[in-house]
């Protein structure tokens, strides 16, 4: 009986040349010298997303090899750091990368994901943690907007062309997320530059309440205000209060052109991870919202060079990570 073995660059490329030729696993086994399951193993593991091939296959297996050995190398307070920041809901890469730049550990994401679903074959529940998104369909109506006209609106072709440019605070996007069966809502908002977000909950897209709600969580930031730009929703027809109350110049997209709020709709899908689809939102407390708010805006963005909306909002530094034992932090 052969036994599963590690197979050589070589024995890839003679695979491939008997594979090409027709032969089967069990006659490549053969002629290789090992198990059908070593041949059958290494299609599974090493196939591409097109078919297998020798040097790639031999690529994937030396990557799988150099993460064993780097997650080898870590000790049981560096999973622990890690682990931590995965459960504040950081996606692999941003953990890692958060790591590196508070210089406390070296790992590469590929490592991270391997360590999850290590835990998840364990029973444990890391993975909970790791972010997924479904496909969406969405309806276009040629561009045609099909829910009435805003009196007085100002579109998106009349604002400034330093919005568009990303580099000052103070550019903001609106819109609103629904409950199931339209009960309850969201009034989200998000920063250009920073990628700072604010939402609360309303019970339904009323103009008035969804007007409440964006001047109650602007007013903090009335300095910070230098335009909105929001969907055609009729919940924002109370437009030109908010305008006069944060001292803010509105805009309006072109209808059923999310793009041109392309950072309210992501921070919108960020937000699904704890207010999913199929959820009604009319009980959801503004303690919940606040606190899945916050989770976001603590999370480094890739964007951002990993550093927090908070941080770059703020203009500060703060230290996420815990500094290894003995190391004395900065002041």
């Amino acid at each position: 009986m052969k036994h599963y073995k590690q197979l050589t660059s070589e024995q890839r490329y003679q695979i491939s040349g008997l594979k090409k030729a027709g032969l089967n696993q069990s006659r490549i086994a053969d002629a290789v010298g090992v198990s059908k399951s070593t041949i059958s193993r290494e299609f599974r593991r090493n196939k591409g997303r097109r078919d297998w091939y020798p040097k790639q296959a031999q690529e994937l297996r030396n990557e799988r090899r150099k993460q064993c050995a780097n997650a080898q190398r870590l000790s049981m307070s560096d999973w622990t750091e890690v682990e931590r920041l995965v459960r504040l809901d950081m996606s692999p890469e941003q953990a890692a990368r958060r790591l590196a730049l508070e210089s406390v550990l070296q790992i590469s994401h590929e490592t991270i994901y391997l360590h999850i679903y290590a835990d998840k074959r364990r029973g444990g529940d890391l993975w909970r943690h790791l972010r997924c998104q479904k496909p969406r369909r969405k309806r276009y109506a040629s561009g045609q907007e099909r829910r009435g006209t805003i009196k007085n609106r100002i579109g998106i072709d009349e604002r400034p062309g330093i919005v568009d440019q990303k580099n000052r605070i103070g550019d903001w996007e609106g819109d609103t997320v629904i409950g199931k069966n339209h009960q309850g809502a969201l009034v989200t908002l998000a920063e250009r530059k920073s990628r700072y977000i604010l939402a609360a909950q309303v019970p339904g897209k009323h103009a008035s309440g969804v007007t409440a709600a964006v001047t109650r969580l602007l007013r903090p930031h009335k300095r910070k205000c230098h335009t909105m730009t929001f969907d055609n929703g009729k919940e924002f027809a109370e437009h030109e209060t908010i305008a006069a109350k944060l001292n803010v110049d509105i805009y309006f997209a072109h209808p059923y052109h999310s793009w041109e709020r392309g950072l309210n709709e992501n921070s919108n899908g960020l937000l699904r991870q704890y207010f999913p689809k199929g959820m009604e939102l009319i009980k959801v407390t503004q303690e919940q919202v606040q606190w899945a708010v916050d989770r976001l805006n603590h999370r480094p963005r890739k964007v951002l060079g990993f550093r927090t909306p908070f941080e770059v909002f703020f203009g500060k530094t703060v230290r996420y990570t815990k500094p290894p034992l003995g190391v004395a932090l900065r002041s």
